[in-house]
């Protein structure tokens, strides 16, 4: 189902950050790699740590819960700790936090840009007049948003430290979307979600959105139909290519 997806005919898009906007997936992806190959072999925890387990328990969840959900399925059990704690910290906070440090010396070396089809989406989208919002478990989208020069274009950001604040659930729950559907005023079911992550495409049919747009970034399309998706693309481009006035 990817002929004439109209955007436009939404009372809203809400849209996932990394691995849809932008393609801090990848470097999240390297973050977290290069953090559990480190603590595996310093704990001889098997088996290794691989793109599957990304897929499977971290990507679109809270930093602390993916770390969790990681250890949790190597049978290893460590004490949750503090948001406060070092990255030093053999907690799950610390390694989080840990984690995070790979995740912005990435960034901040050598920057990111948004994906060109996403751009576009965001741009038929403002002249539309169409309301958008962002919906990350990542503490690290405001960073990301202005790194790739769109924080401007969303009124509404419900990010990791929102989530945190108002003591929202991760994804998969829909407490996420739900929250920005809220904020911006809209009806889930007359709102579009735009997803890459399995546990985003629960967590956006869970909401009973109108429509639940995967993005195949790697995760494969059939895990995305089979969460729930609507419809599967490999990139934003394809929505504006098959707008009934697209190009």
């Amino acid at each position: 189902m990817t002929d004439r997806i109209d955007l436009t005919a939404y009372d809203a898009v809400l849209f996932d950050l990394d691995g849809v906007l932008t393609p801090t997936a990848e470097v999240h992806m390297h973050a977290w790699q290069n953090l559990f190959d480190e603590l595996f072999a310093s704990w001889n925890v098997e088996p290794a740590y691989t793109a599957r387990d990304y897929y499977e328990y971290v990507d679109g969840k809270k930093r602390y819960d993916g770390v969790a959900a990681v250890l949790r399925s190597r049978s290893v059990e460590v004490h949750w700790g503090d948001p406060s704690d070092a990255p030093t910290a053999d907690t799950v906070c610390g390694i989080g936090n840990r984690k995070n440090a790979y995740f912005e010396a990435a960034l901040r070396a050598d920057g990111i840009a948004p994906y060109p089809g996403s751009l576009r989406v965001l741009d038929l989208l403002r002249a539309a007049g169409t309301p958008v919002a962002v919906v990350s478990s990542s503490k690290n989208a405001e960073e990301v948003l202005r790194t790739a020069g769109i924080r401007e274009r969303f009124g509404v950001v419900v990010d990791g430290t929102v989530a945190e604040r108002d003591d929202l659930a991760s994804k998969p729950a829909p407490d996420m979307f739900l929250a920005a559907a809220r904020m911006l005023q809209v009806d889930p079911a007359r709102a579009a979600a735009v997803e890459d992550a399995l546990s985003g495409v629960r967590s956006a049919a869970a909401g009973g959105f109108g429509l639940v747009l995967a993005v195949d970034r790697g995760v494969g399309a059939d895990a995305l139909w089979a969460a729930g998706a609507d419809a599967v693309i490999d990139d934003l481009a394809q929505v504006v290519d098959t707008e009934p006035n697209g190009s």
